[in-house]
């Protein structure tokens, strides 16, 4: 049977009737589409940490479904013990990623589900918490759209644009955050040339990126991380699209690593730099970057696990972040579902969250 191409796949969904929750295992991509489901605690929690699941969109939406499902296996009609369960749950699998925030976010929003319903039967309690998870979904798909009409704004027909890491639709439900207004470009003609960085140590760019655009039709170039600044010095880049997966207070942004290198050339050749931020992702209480926990991970990424035989020396020493923070000074804009963010960002994040408020 022919395999389907991956944009018809969803990249996170609900198996209410199967107890469980189905993603793409994104470690398997490009060589293989296996669509796997998550049923316990321990499956969702390393699908998390193991990046079977990534991107702080899909991220969310993928723990919103998953402690739903684990709610569903809480047997008690006592709301007490109902609590404790659940809270139990949600603490294991916030701790599977501390960096992106999205988790933490969907997370705490469907805890809210719970208290707020005290009084309600828990068998009525899980089912608010399934339309709780499913509203997540739908607005994940809604939220990218309108990050990609924002930042088509900031683009024109032909232009070249790079990205670092995956903030396609695999890292999201629909659309992704970065890539929206690439997806919504194609869709209208633009013929946007894209230069996906590869994206150190775990391919990313390479395995996702690379993927998903070619396969929508998107021309794109793969490039190794160093050679950022060779595209760009050559002209052939007219603004930097990256997403994140937390934004402080002062607009510091924490992504995948390179991240803040990309920024820094893009600077130097003074070609525009966007980050591409739902306001889940925006979180006001952390002040600036240095606020945030940024993720260590395993040496082995580094030196043997693209590889048939380990590429570094025996016991070498490995510095291994998962994300680096670029600096809200290199960032020409933050585009969000209900607009740009400008510096100064003390302002105008606030000024996004007062929108959000009075819609």
């Amino acid at each position: 049977m022919e395999q389907k191409n991956i944009m018809e796949y969803d990249t996170v969904s609900l198996k209410d009737q199967e107890d469980g929750v189905a993603i793409i295992d994104q470690t398997k991509l490009p060589g293989e589409i296996q669509v796997i489901l998550l049923k316990t605690a321990d499956e969702i929690w390393d699908a998390i940490y193991q990046l079977k699941v990534r991107g702080a969109p899909a991220i969310g939406v993928a723990a919103a479904f998953g402690i739903y499902v684990l709610a569903k296996q809480i047997h008690t009609k006592e709301y007490p013990v109902f609590l404790e369960e659940f809270q139990k749950h949600k603490r294991y699998l916030d701790s599977a990623r501390p960096t992106a925030v999205n988790l933490s976010w969907a997370l705490g929003r469907m805890e809210e589900v719970v208290k707020r319903q005290k009084d309600r039967p828990v068998e009525e309690i899980k089912e608010l918490l399934k339309e709780e998870a499913v509203c997540i979904q739908e607005e994940d798909i809604q939220v990218c759209k309108s990050i990609g009409e924002f930042g088509l704004t900031l683009l024109k027909p032909g232009d070249g644009i790079l990205t670092h890491c995956n903030a396609g639709k695999l890292a999201a439900v629909r659309y992704g955050t970065a890539t929206a207004p690439i997806y919504l470009g194609q869709e209208r003609g633009y013929g946007f040339r894209v230069f996906a960085d590869e994206t150190r140590p775990l391919l990313q760019g390479a395995r996702l990126t690379a993927f998903e655009l070619a396969s929508s039709g998107v021309d794109v170039t793969l490039i190794c991380d160093n050679m950022s600044g060779a595209v760009m010095k050559n002209g052939w880049v007219n603004a930097v699209f990256v997403g994140c997966d937390r934004v402080a207070a002062n607009g510091d942004t924490a992504n995948k690593i390179g991240t803040s290198v990309v920024a820094a050339v893009a600077k130097q050749y003074g070609v525009p730099f966007y980050v591409a931020a739902p306001t889940a992702t925006i979180d006001l209480n952390t002040l600036t970057g240095e606020d945030i926990v940024i993720e260590q991970r395993d040496p082995k990424e580094v030196t043997a696990m693209w590889y048939q035989a380990p590429m570094a020396p025996e016991g070498v020493k490995v510095f291994n972040p998962a994300f680096d923070v670029t600096s809200h000074t290199l960032i020409d804009g933050i585009v969000t579902e209900y607009g740009i963010a400008r510096p100064p960002y003390e302002t105008s994040l606030r000024e996004i969250f007062d929108r959000k408020k009075k819609k």
